[in-house]
């Protein structure tokens, strides 16, 4: 029997890992388990959470509403950088563990508790943003990582495990996905997808229609934005959970939001992921066409250039570090501009932009146009290309003044 721990909370999921956790906790720490939910948006499972924790053994169970918070306090902003992760990953677990960590840490503070643990796998990025996030809000909390601890190897032990103690949970030797959802998307990892050549079963998926069985006439929609953020569909003001959701069922239903990832891990190994994220992806593209007729170039480019690096504070769990801080005001700023309405056709998987307006755009037709214009003289290209192109003359002159000179001494040595 381990020590030092009389109270932990167990940031719990109702999934298999968290269930087995709770027995495991009382058994080899002795201690309290209190069961931490966050409803992020995650569906019908959370009506089923209460039950399930008790019956695994906690001695309580907290469950925070968190839909509004985490849409405008961690997936907006994520938003407002474009970020994607390796060209692929919309971020969908990795921007949901800091709110829940956050929320965690509340419960923890509130009880008393004298630990926090999580169902991460030791393999995983998981347990790298939890943790992040625990000792930037608590640097001496004591942290309890099972799967870095206990002899089980494998799901499938874990279902074993659960099995012997009655403990009730939903997956199954045939299906052992391990599935993460919220409002934002929903994950599938493991069993057969570990087998990259292998296209996952079409019976997988939950938020979106195959694209193959979509609507075959296209869905028009628009967006509006206002500083960087959506704030409203087909005219409509919506509460930032309430738009998500829309947008979720309405691209939902036309296929949007699939994607097969293999990524990199924080780690340093290679991980697949299969996703659906619909109305993040309409979001993404809805951000853009706006974004084309309202942001300066270059900042739109500086923006641009800090994604990757920004995704990557997301995917390794450094939201609440300093650097993400940075350039979290950096990017706010470069989009304040980003207000107007974005039209979109979607259409069997595809967002298709169908128009854009902004009353503030810097999109001026007059100047754009390949007609006759009275506003742009286009002698002064000239002057202007010369300027650009003077390191480029003088870079050929010095490549052919050197080529010569080579020349000049092998002819010499004949």
């Amino acid at each position: 029997m381990k020590s030092g721990v009389k109270r932990v909370v167990l940031a719990y999921s109702g999934g298999l890992d968290t269930s087995v956790i709770i027995k495991w906790l009382r058994e080899n720490y002795g201690c309290e388990v209190i069961a931490f939910s966050a409803d992020i948006g995650q569906g019908a499972e959370v009506k089923t959470l209460k039950a399930r924790a008790i019956k695994s053994g906690a001695k309580a169970i907290f469950i925070k509403d968190l839909k509004e918070e985490f849409v405008r306090d961690f997936v907006f902003p994520m938003l407002r950088a474009g970020a994607v992760y390796e060209g692929q990953y919309l971020l969908g677990t990795s921007i949901a563990r800091p709110i829940i960590a956050k929320a965690q840490m509340d419960v923890a503070r509130e009880t008393g508790a004298d630990a926090v643990c999580h169902g991460s796998t030791g393999k995983g990025n998981d347990q790298v943003r939890f943790e992040l996030a625990y000792y930037s809000i608590n640097p001496h909390i004591k942290v309890i990582a099972p799967w870095r601890e206990w002899e089980m190897k494998s799901r499938t032990d874990l279902i074993n495990y659960a099995k012997k103690h009655g403990i009730p949970v939903t997956a199954t030797k045939a299906r052992p996905y391990s599935i993460d959802s919220n409002l934002f998307h929903i994950s599938f990892e493991g069993g057969l997808l570990e087998d990259v050549w292998k296209e996952p079963p079409s019976d997988m998926y939950v938020m979106t229609k195959s694209p193959e069985d979509a609507p075959d006439r296209p869905t028009y929609i628009t967006v509006g934005f206002e500083k960087g953020d959506p704030v409203s569909v087909n005219g409509k003001r919506l509460s930032p959970a309430k738009l998500l959701s829309l947008l979720n069922s309405t691209g939902g239903r036309n296929g949007i939001g699939r994607a097969d990832c293999v990524e990199s891990r924080f780690v340093g190994m290679k991980s697949r992921g299969v996703y659906e994220t619909p109305g993040g992806t309409i979001l993404h593209a809805a951000r853009r066409a706006v974004e084309s007729i309202t942001m300066d170039r270059e900042l739109m480019h500086l923006r641009d250039g800090l994604m990757p690096r920004y995704a990557e504070c997301v995917y390794y769990g450094f939201w609440f570090s300093p650097e993400r801080t940075a350039l979290q005001k950096l990017i706010d700023e470069s989009v304040s501009a980003v207000t107007g309405t974005a039209r979109l056709k979607l259409y069997k998987g595809n967002v298709i932009i169908a128009g854009r307006k902004a009353e503030d755009s810097l999109y001026h037709p007059h100047y754009a146009t390949f007609e006759e214009d009275t506003v742009y003289d286009q002698k002064d290209a000239e002057g202007f290309l010369k300027i650009n192109a003077l390191r480029l003359k003088i870079q050929a002159m010095t490549e052919r003044n050197r080529h010569g000179r080579l020349a000049g001494r092998q002819g010499g040595r004949k």
